[in-house]
């Protein structure tokens, strides 16, 4: 009876082990090839739409200055575009986001800002309403865009809709927005310098007022990532004793909480949404041949790396995006003897 109870017991943990997704053993990632621009190339941004559309953005350092640079990945490869307005002219590409069925970037040409937009007849461009010194980010829904730098009377907040360009104000102790980004026209989110400390703002169609995240004393803040569902997540590092520790300060429709994931002084610009839920950002990696990849789900924090490259010396994802039910990553790769180049990668697909 009890040889028979075992043979059962074998059985049942046989079958479990069979059909229990957590026993699985999850695809990992692999090197999707990408055309070689001049190096050293700098990545700035990748964005998805679906498994069959992506765009990744940067710049290479060409002998005679700056280059933007333009991929897009068709769901099978990379290919590199070189009919947008400029593409021959000195300047680069910044973040890359999704207006219904078009393509938007941020494009500083020669001193010159602008929004070059790609849509299935081809490029257009939308200029600025005035040159800024610094443009520091960039932001794109359906009916609503901004921009934010500085010019020489200071803070600049540009936003576009239909009717054109009109400059926004911002809380008086503002003094510097470090980033921007938007969930839709009525609902936006930045983030910047105050005479007190670090803040994040909230466009409510109106007017931008103080969101009131209650941040981690002596912290900086990276990326905000506000969600369909109404999650926000907060992304940034905070400096105890010297030294830093990223935190996430996440919004679940009730109250905000903190959390430090062990993933020491990652930079969370790039942390994105998973196709399994989870959020995915990439990390300084352990082996030089390699990425390497955090998974945050609630408490728990996993890591995956990339292919090995031969004769790699750094290995550096910059961007992420979800694809349909994978995650494409995009970014440069370091080989013995040359200066970096550019990489992307693929988990599951």
């Amino acid at each position: 009876m009890n040889g028979l109870r075992a043979v059962v017991v074998c059985l049942v943990i046989a079958c479990a082990a069979v059909v229990s997704p957590a026993s699985a053993v999850a695809p990992g990632w692999s090197a999707l090839p990408v055309p070689a621009a001049a190096p050293p190339v700098t990545v700035s941004d990748l964005a998805a739409r679906g498994p069959g559309e992506a765009w990744a953005t940067g710049y290479e350092h060409a002998t005679d200055g700056l280059r933007p640079l333009v991929y897009r990945w068709d769901g099978t490869a990379w290919s590199r575009d070189t009919g947008f307005p400029g593409a021959g002219e000195a300047g680069w590409l910044g973040k890359v986001q999704f207006v219904g069925d078009e393509m938007w970037t941020l494009y500083n040409r020669s001193g010159s800002g602008a929004i070059l937009r790609r849509a299935a007849e081809g490029w257009s461009t939308v200029p600025l309403p005035q040159p800024l010194w610094t443009y520091q980010d960039f932001a794109a829904v359906p009916g609503a865009a901004w921009v934010v730098g500085e010019d020489d009377t200071g803070l600049k907040v540009l936003h576009y809709d239909r009717s054109g360009w009109t400059a926004q104000s911002v809380p008086d102790d503002v003094r510097y927005v470090m980033g921007i980004t938007a969930r839709s026209a009525a609902d936006a989110w930045a983030w910047g310098d105050t005479s007190t400390g670090t803040t994040v703002l909230r466009w409510n169609g109106t007017t931008w007022r103080d969101a009131k995240v209650p941040l981690p004393p002596d912290s900086n803040v990276h990326t905000v990532l506000p969600e369909p569902s109404g999650r926000v997540t907060v992304g940034g590092s905070q400096y105890t004793d010297g030294a830093a520790r990223t935190y996430l300060t996440t919004w679940n429709g009730h109250t905000w909480r903190t959390t430090y994931p062990p993933l020491g002084d990652t930079h969370t610009e790039a942390m994105v949404r998973g196709p399994d839920g989870a959020l995915w950002l990439p990390v300084r990696s352990d082996l030089a041949f390699r990425s390497k990849y955090a998974r945050v789900d609630g408490p728990r924090t996993t890591f995956s790396y990339g292919p090995e490259r031969t004769n790699a010396i750094d290995v550096r994802p910059r961007a992420l995006a979800r694809a349909g039910s994978s995650l494409l990553s995009f970014g440069t790769v370091e080989i013995y003897g040359s200066r970096p180049n550019l990489m992307s990668e693929r988990l599951g697909g």
